[in-house]
């Protein structure tokens, strides 16, 4: 198995996504990437017990990724091992009543993971640069100051978009959240392929919307969307991971090694050692649990 070198996904300067790869088995077999995910996420699991331990910083991880990308098989093979409570998983869907009575990012603030855990964002605050984009009229829905009309929505208000995101993700990243954000990188025929599952296959059928083939007629205006996105706004403190997600169990074996790979640099994160009177009475309290 090939040794995963995360230089190859982080993106550090302007990426053309035609030109990324979409596809990468890591010259492994479905068995060896099975064991190799087995062993990073277990990994995982334990960085997490450590970490809610810490109490000092939080892990934000961003999915973001065309229809049938992977982003809910991935959630649930990369945090199987992890402790019920020290993960949380929102899956965002186009936004309420009530939050739409607030700033865009609103919603996203308030499901920011706690000090000590891992949060997943299953689709993520980027759908207000991405989705909204290619539907500017959605952008009506948020009665803003000044947007009276879809020709009001220019070049300027997305840079500001842009640049507001950048500052949320500065923001919370001063105050201890480690971001990650994950772009699976699908091919049209890949996506095709899992459509065409998802109505043959009766236990997929669920799965299958409709809208998803309207939205499919938009694959290039997507991935433009995706490309301005990911090139301004891929910070140090917030980095984006152009990951080849046509091989579904070699894009987990990634994710899941970018993470830990990543997070075992943050040395100062370790188990708080215990108060000096609880230490020197140890053998104390054991006696009193054994005289019981």
């Amino acid at each position: 198995m090939n040794k995963i070198d995360i230089a190859n996904y982080k993106v550090v300067e302007r990426i053309n996504l035609e030109e990324r790869s979409t596809n990468e088995n890591l010259n492994a077999t479905d068995k060896t990437l099975k064991k190799k995910l087995e062993k990073v996420r277990e990994d995982l699991g334990d960085f997490q017990d450590t970490l809610y331990a810490h109490g000092k910083y939080s892990v934000l991880i961003c999915l973001q990724g065309m229809d049938t990308a992977g982003k809910d098989s991935l959630i649930r093979e990369v945090f199987k091992d992890f402790n019920a409570r020290g993960v949380v998983v929102h899956s965002f869907k186009v936004p309420t009543e009530l939050e739409l009575k607030h700033d865009y990012l609103w919603r996203h603030y308030i499901a920011l993971p706690a000090k000590g855990k891992f949060g997943v964002f299953n689709r993520t605050h980027y759908e207000n640069v991405l989705v909204t984009r290619v539907h500017p009229e959605y952008i009506m829905s948020e009665t803003l100051p000044g947007i009276h009309q879809v020709s009001d929505i220019d070049q300027k208000f997305w840079d500001r978009r842009f640049e507001e995101i950048n500052n949320f993700e500065r923001h919370i990243a001063d105050n201890g959240t480690l971001i990650f954000k994950f772009f699976l990188h699908l091919s049209k025929e890949e996506q095709k392929q899992r459509l065409l599952r998802r109505l043959e296959l009766a236990e997929k059928h669920w799965k299958f919307s409709p809208g998803d083939l309207k939205e499919r007629k938009l694959w290039d205006s997507y991935q433009k969307c995706y490309e301005e996105a990911i090139n301004n706004t891929s910070k140090s403190q917030a980095p984006w991971y152009v990951i080849p997600a046509d091989n579904k169990k070699a894009a987990r074996v990634i994710v899941a090694t970018i993470m830990l790979e990543e997070l075992k640099k943050y040395k100062d994160i370790e188990e708080p050692e215990l108060d000096d009177e609880i230490k020197a009475n140890l053998e104390l309290y054991k006696n009193q649990l054994n005289k019981e």
